[in-house]
């Protein structure tokens, strides 16, 4: 993959930083929504594709891209597909901070440093050229108001805008209602995206990620106090979300 064009999660990123505050918004959900857009991104290469409700890793060859490569590596070693939700909710460390940091080295923001109440460091990151940010935004507002299905990347884009909060940011107040309607209806015009844009708020929501289990036989009753049946093998267990990283951006 060149680095022509910007990645998916570095459209989402430039999306949700504030450009008087130097913040992002929605830094929480951001995380999750990071870490899905780099499974789209990857599908859109043609790397991973969905299966159900699982992703796949159909052509391990790497992309050229430092850091999708390093996701599709971990997905290639699960050996078998991997539910979206149990992915998107896994630790991610420092995601954010990557790729803010590769945003500041291909010179489209710029850190700023500041304190917190006079004492603790903080970064703030600044975009350096604003109409990136508006070229991204014009297609996600030329797909509302022209009701046109939007090509794959922006309807994406689209999905996991509403998945992680974005739309209150980008269309507030109530005059901003319609809007953030219609971004929410351009989910269904890609697969992948919705897929993913679906987990994250799977995640959010605490919905278990644990594959359903067939019901007992009739007859058969729990035995108070017996130890609940094993996960089956292969498939990972959804870790907690207080264990989940926090970038360290402000």
């Amino acid at each position: 993959m060149g680095r022509s064009r910007r990645t998916l999660p570095e459209e989402l990123l430039l999306l949700a930083l504030d450009p008087a505050t130097g913040t992002t918004a929605q830094p929480q959900s951001l995380d999750l929504g990071l870490a899905g857009a780099q499974l789209v991104e990857l599908a859109l290469a043609g790397r991973i594709a969905p299966d159900g409700d699982r992703i796949a890793v159909v052509v391990p060859r790497p992309t050229g891209d430092p850091t999708l490569d390093c996701a599709l590596e971990l997905l290639r070693r699960r050996g078998a597909p991997v539910r979206a939700v149990n992915w998107i909710g896994g630790p991610r460390l420092g995601l954010r901070q990557t790729y803010l940091s590769h945003l500041e080295r291909c010179g489209m923001v710029h850190a700023v440093a500041g304190q917190m109440c006079g004492v603790l460091p903080t970064t703030r990151y600044q975009a350096t050229d604003n109409e990136i940010s508006r070229e991204i935004r014009a297609r996600l507002d030329s797909a509302i108001r022209t009701g046109v299905p939007p090509d794959p990347r922006t309807a994406a884009l689209a999905a996991l805008a509403h998945a992680v909060g974005l739309g209150k940011h980008l269309y507030p107040g109530n005059e901003g209602r319609s809007s953030r309607s219609r971004l929410r209806d351009l989910i269904r015009h890609d697969p992948m995206g919705g897929l993913v844009a679906h987990a994250v708020m799977d995640v959010q929501n605490g919905v278990a990620a644990q594959p359903r289990r067939s019901p007992a036989p009739a007859g058969r009753q729990a035995v108070p106090g017996s130890r609940p049946p094993e996960p089956a093998r292969g498939v990972p267990m959804q870790p907690h979300r207080g264990t989940m990283a926090r970038a360290v951006a402000h």
